[in-house]
């Protein structure tokens, strides 16, 4: 981009070279030193680009090779000035953005982040800001190293910072540590946490829903059910209350446990989706429209246009863009469009085959969100019913889930009876 511009600014041509031998005419171009670039074979000739400087240079070259130059179109500023000498006024304006471009070329007018997910851009930005680093400042006063090191002990999970100048945008690219995360801020206290934190809190693992139970997998405390066992909503699968006993066999008293087990069960569930038949259709009414048009100069906004209207049903739509030049020469230039369109509506009756795409659809997508949360559908029996002013996709859902939920264990105390000692007495 950079050498277009200066080709540009310094003024280049096209020839087309032909005679009894071009090529010699390339390899002393090149010996010589003249820049010579989109060679294309033409016919029995080349056509070529080649700067002015090069153009001057090419006399003792043909009387040499005894070619034939042909000069076939003219490009850059220098003939664009000599094209327009007359026109004073145009040409002051295209000194006077000539000079604004470098001017506004001197600053930075964007600032893009790359690689963070867990800081959003207007959290960099915000912070940026309070070291005084922010779109339009100037490129003299940007310390890419200093950045660095803000972010860096700022932001204790970011592993990695780079900051670079691209034009007229202020890039930073960021890597982030995966295995960290944001931690609330927590109350500095001297005081040690009681001994009763520290200790297990007992409990239950409990069915949360009715089924037939397919696989169990105890880690900790008393599984209470088998594989082949029907439970019920609120049943205890695996107690946290384990039984203690003596060489009698007899239970002398209990130790606690927090239960922990993977039990799946087959379960049913009723599925239910309702769509209507009828929909409204936009219909856009033509000369019925309103466009306001917006160039925002940093703080300073024109508008041309109106958004005044009557209509009765209308929607808004809007659009803006930041005015660059390249990749990364941006400028403080934002340009956009917003337009209200007046419409009416009509009501119109999908077809059976659109009801049906539609509830298919819904129940795909239903299955897809219960197979990530790890419950299998084994089978179904949902049907499609259409009635007077909806559809219906009902059925029973046949699943394979984990039906645990914990609730705290019941703390049993057995008592214990002392047999009084028989007291002995002087007769």
């Amino acid at each position: 981009m950079i050498q277009a511009i200066i080709r540009y600014m310094r003024g280049y041509v096209k020839i087309r070279v032909q005679g009894y031998s071009p090529e010699r005419f390339l390899n002393l171009c090149r010996y010589h030193g003249i820049l010579i670039w989109g060679l294309m074979p033409v016919g029995n000739a080349y056509e070529m680009y080649l700067t002015l400087d090069g153009f001057r240079k090419l006399k003792p070259i043909i009387r040499k090779t005894h070619t034939k130059v042909r000069l076939l179109r003219r490009y850059g500023l220098p003939f664009f000035i000599h094209q327009h000498r007359k026109r004073k006024a145009f040409l002051a304006g295209v000194l006077l953005c000539m000079g604004l471009l470098y001017f506004y070329s001197c600053y930075i007018w964007d600032i893009h982040f790359e690689g963070n997910e867990k800081w959003t851009d207007q959290t960099l930005l915000e912070f940026l800001d309070t070291k005084e680093v922010s779109p339009a400042m100037s490129k003299d006063k940007v310390d890419c190293a200093q950045i660095v090191k803000d972010i860096r002990a700022q932001y204790d999970d970011i592993v990695w910072v780079s900051a670079s100048i691209d034009g007229s945008r202020l890039r930073i690219q960021i890597k982030e540590n995966e295995d960290t995360f944001q931690e609330e801020p927590k109350e500095d206290t001297n005081q040690e946490a009681p001994e009763e934190s520290a200790a297990i809190h007992p409990t239950d693992l409990v069915a949360s829903e009715d089924g037939v139970i397919t696989s169990i997998i105890t880690r900790s405390g008393t599984p209470m059910v088998h594989v082949g066992d029907t439970v019920k909503k609120g049943d205890i699968l695996v107690s946290g209350r384990v039984e203690v006993l003596n060489d009698a066999a007899e239970v002398i008293g209990y130790q606690y446990q927090e239960s922990d087990a993977d039990i799946y069960a087959d379960t049913q569930m009723e599925y239910h989706d309702e769509v209507p038949i009828t929909y409204q259709e936009k219909k856009y009414i033509q000369n019925e429209q309103r466009l306001l048009w917006y160039f925002r100069l940093k703080d300073y906004q024109i508008s041309l246009g109106t958004l005044q209207h009557g209509f009765k049903q209308w929607e808004t739509r809007s659009w803006e863009h930041q005015l660059k030049l390249g990749e990364n020469f941006y400028l403080p230039i934002v340009y956009g469009r917003i337009s209200v369109k007046s419409y009416s509506t009509e009501e119109k009756k999908y077809s059976e085959q659109r009801i049906q795409e539609m509830l298919t659809q819904n129940f795909t997508h239903f299955s897809k969100e219960m197979n990530e949360k790890g419950i299998q559908i084994c089978e179904n029996s949902v049907k499609i019913h259409v009635y007077e002013n909806s559809a219906i996709a009902q059925g029973t859902l046949y699943l394979n889930q984990q039906i645990t939920e914990t609730a705290d264990t019941e703390i049993v105390v057995i008592e214990r009876e002392e047999q009084d000692e028989p007291i002995g007495t002087d007769g």
